[in-house]
């Protein structure tokens, strides 16, 4: 392929493109490509991985999964996402990148095209998402791609993962971006309440109801409307919901009138929404209205890597600046956080009050956190070979029935030695 036609179709793309040869060397690129990155591009001499990340060699060979070598090994198209040092500064892009091949099927090099990130971060940044594991990585890709469409998108994840923010994320890295992003809460709504607030009222549709309401769905008109926890709406209200997001028309109560809606729905819930279908408690056909994209939010434990960066993250949201102690730090990244980012945030808030000194120690930390850590420290201990060898004998004295002489000989020892080593334990063979 001439290398001018590459040029053209590289313009031709609206984000950031270049196109790579199999010596990782930068054959075309576009402006909007050059504008992303401070440093010139040489077309024939600038090697990717120099221009994005400042290395000296491939992607692969300093700690990061390479698109380029997974299309080399499947022969497909690969993405990954990355921290690039932009124009500025760290930034996040999800790269797509594609083998090209020319006529005869020979290998001509690599597409990339870039996806600029603007909702996550690697570092504290106030109203973003904050990680680089690869469990956090990974949701960005499937954020990212579910925001380019209208499908509905379902979150799933402990309470706590930060499904809100997600959600926020979906919206303003969506077309509807410049419209309204509606919240419903789920919780704790009742039937009656459920449908006068997402579908509004007319005046004298019930006592109280002195004048016209407006709908939450009206309110999302042309945005996004997000169902936090959907796995509590109600039974009874499953049904008008369904035939809301089938027929994408509501009746407000008191009214003869049908509306049109426009929305994009995003749903959340921490229940497991398929074992609800499986109860009867959730309905079957509005699972697969809410569930057309679902995205699993990983758990803090999954993604202990990221407790530093959220820690800073934290502190800098507080008035006066304060770091955490090596000491404090460690206890963080051990513990197991059921509640997630969420308990996290409630920990190092108490720590920074309790601390005396800009320095946060691992005695600031709450005493629930402290008295986990050492139940856990206790169970991973590594035991002596004496401590060892007690409790398998333990174990296997009070579940064997036969007799001494052939226990010992499946433990491949004399019956003396095994006296020996149940007496020196305190132990009895149960006749």
């Amino acid at each position: 392929m001439n290398i001018s036609i590459i040029q053209a179709m590289i313009d031709a793309i609206d984000k950031p493109a270049i196109f790579i040869n199999q010596q990782y060397i930068i054959e075309a690129v576009n402006e909007h490509y050059r504008n992303t990155y401070p440093v010139d591009i040489v077309p024939g001499k600038s090697q990717c991985f120099r221009v994005s990340h400042r290395n000296s060699k491939p992607c692969d060979q300093c700690g990061e999964s390479c698109p380029i070598k997974q299309c080399k090994e499947t022969g497909r198209s690969a993405s990954e996402v990355h921290v690039h040092t932009t124009q500025n500064g760290q930034s996040y892009c999800d790269i797509l990148m594609r083998p090209v091949y020319d006529a005869t099927g020979e290998l001509l090099g690599y597409l990339e095209i870039l996806d600029k990130l603007a909702f996550a971060s690697n570092y504290p940044n106030k109203g973003k998402m904050i990680g680089e594991s690869k469990a956090f990585k990974d949701m960005l890709n499937k954020i990212n791609r579910a925001a380019k469409s209208d499908i509905a998108v379902l979150l799933q994840g402990e309470t706590g993962t930060g499904k809100e923010l997600v959600s926020h994320a979906l919206h303003s890295s969506s077309h509807r971006a410049n419209k309204p992003f509606v919240v419903i809460e789920c919780t704790g709504l009742a039937d009656t309440l459920f449908e006068s607030e997402l579908f509004g009222y007319e005046k004298g549709a019930f006592t109280g109801a002195t004048a016209n309401k407006k709908g939450l769905v009206d309110a999302a008109q042309g945005g996004t409307l997000f169902f936090d926890e959907i796995g509590d709406v109600p039974l009874s209200m499953q049904v008008k919901l369904l035939r809301l997001l089938e027929t994408q028309t509501y009746r407000p109560v008191g009214s003869v009138q049908l509306k049109q809606a426009n929305f994009r729905l995003v749903c959340a819930t921490h229940k497991n929404l398929l074992k609800m279908v499986k109860r009867g408690e959730f309905r079957q056909d509005l699972y697969y209205r809410v569930a057309g994209f679902s995205i699993q939010l990983p758990a803090l434990r999954e993604r202990p890597t990221d407790i530093p960066l959220l820690c800073n993250h934290i502190l800098n949201t507080l008035p006066s600046r304060k770091r955490l102690h090596k000491s404090a730090l460690n206890l963080l990244t051990q513990y197991s956080f059921p509640g997630n980012i969420r308990e996290l945030k409630n920990i190092i808030e108490q720590a920074y009050l309790l601390a005396d000194e800009e320095v946060i120690y691992a005695t600031d930390l709450p005493d629930s956190l402290m008295a986990d850590n050492q139940e856990s420290n206790a169970v991973k201990r590594i035991l002596t070979l004496e401590e060892a060898e007690a409790r398998y004998l333990k174990s296997i004295v009070n579940n064997y029935k036969g007799s001494i002489d052939k226990l010992a000989n499946s433990l491949g020892i004399s019956q003396r030695t095994l006296y020996r080593k149940l007496q020196s334990h305190k132990l009895k063979l149960k006749s």
